[in-house]
């Protein structure tokens, strides 16, 4: 079976397409993270997932705040977070507020390792959008951005 006799086969109904988005979603994001584990030096995709938003983020986020932005728990962050810190990427601090709280602080081996080393991958990334027009974008990036909404309603759901 190929991949087009899939699509064909899911494509007879609304609940079979739903089925097929699911499983979209859970093959895409380990082809993805195979792709960039072999293609990003010196970390995982994860790991770079996690230097992200602690570069984008305006605040000091607890590796709980981090957990819940990245879809996993508070001692996933805190493994992810201890092999950045032996890499020199990260220290880990006490929160000031909250002294059971830790926090990450990026070192200057950020700033550069986005700036030099990623730099490269990110004219790569490039090729996984280069098949869509800029409308296709902007409409897949709204209903990525609703896809939100429907797991917080798995979220509370799972959580009663």
């Amino acid at each position: 079976m190929n991949l087009n006799e899939l699509i064909t086969r899911f494509s007879s109904s609304t609940e079979n397409q739903e089925k097929a988005i699911f499983s979209t979603l859970f093959i895409a994001g380990n082809k993805l993270q195979t792709i960039f584990d072999n293609r990003i030096p010196e970390v995982s995709l994860k790991q770079f997932m996690l230097l992200s938003i602690v570069r984008q983020s305006k605040e000091q986020l607890t590796f709980t705040q981090l957990g819940n932005l990245l879809g996993c728990s508070r001692q996933n962050i805190k493994k992810l977070a201890d092999v950045l810190m032996k890499k020199g990427f990260i220290t880990i601090q006490q929160s000031p507020h909250d002294t059971r709280a830790m926090y990450i602080r990026p070192t200057e081996k950020v700033s550069n390792y986005f700036a030099d080393d990623f730099l490269k991958y990110q004219e790569e990334l490039k090729c996984l959008f280069e098949v869509y027009t800029d409308e296709e974008i902007e409409t897949l990036f709204i209903l990525l951005s609703k896809l939100y909404a429907g797991i917080e309603n798995l979220e509370k759901k799972a959580a009663n």
